[in-house]
């Protein structure tokens, strides 16, 4: 079942009864999208996930942004192991009950040990890559995975956002406002979901120039891919996250 209008809205408000386990802050992000066909989306994902369309058009999507002051609910931030960087491969889903998400096909960090804790707690494809930010009034972001990744990849774009909220059902909505992740347990039989919750983002549209796709290449879409189809900037969130479940 395709997700209603009222559901994508409805997975926007913070779950009721439930505390999280961890809070995050993410910056600085930078949205990247590109068309592809459902087809080659729905055949990486696993038995009960769909691929969430727009328009009968699935998305690739890398983000690449800052993860700021990490830290479980009993336990205050440190410096070093609470902020870094990481820089995510996704697409987007839905359950048969209709309730849209995201799945990451990969998700790499500049921290080996927020690496392992992302694979172990989790069960997300977590990678330890060389990752560097210059900060000034544009962002210079590098990435180069160390094991099994190709050439370093650079985007480059604006840090000030005085940017609007998106519609409830509007592309821009559709791609930015999701708040709940996808994934498979260590057997791979059973899926996982994990709720998220932050304000909405405040964004700012990008030119859809021809934005560095080497990542999408690492997991392994060999697919033409020429211009973005959509891009944006999004300003700071403080995130709330909540303990992951077992679905049927």
């Amino acid at each position: 079942m395709k997700p209603t209008i009222e559901q994508r809205e409805k997975m926007c408000l913070r779950p009721e009864n439930q505390s999280p386990v961890m809070f995050q802050s993410w910056e600085n992000l930078l949205f990247v999208h590109w068309e592809i066909d459902p087809k080659v989306i729905q055949k990486t994902l696993p038995d009960g996930l769909i691929v969430d369309t727009f328009e009968d058009k699935a998305y690739l999507g890398i983000v690449p942004f800052l993860m700021k002051n990490i830290r479980p609910r009993w336990l205050p931030s440190v410096p070093y192991l609470s902020n870094f960087l990481e820089c995510n491969v996704r697409t987007y889903v839905h359950d048969d009950e209709g309730n849209p998400g995201v799945w990451f096909y990969s998700l790499d960090t500049s921290r080996w040990l927020a690496s392992m804790i992302g694979r172990v707690f989790f069960s997300l494809p977590y990678y330890w890559a060389e990752m560097s930010v210059i900060k000034n009034e544009t962002i210079l972001y590098n990435v180069r995975r160390r094991k099994g990744g190709g050439k370093n990849v650079r985007y480059k774009y604006a840090t000030d956002v005085d940017g609007d909220l998106a519609k409830s059902g509007t592309l821009d909505f559709f791609l930015l406002e999701r708040y709940q992740l996808f994934t498979s347990d260590k057997s791979n039989r059973k899926l996982v979901s994990c709720r998220v919750h932050h304000s909405p983002y405040k964004y700012k549209n990008c030119a859809n120039k021809p934005w560095d796709s080497e990542l999408l290449k690492w997991n392994g879409f060999d697919c033409n891919f020429n211009n973005a189809s959509h891009a944006c900037i999004a300003s700071r969130v403080d995130v709330e996250i909540f303990k992951p479940r077992k679905l049927r």
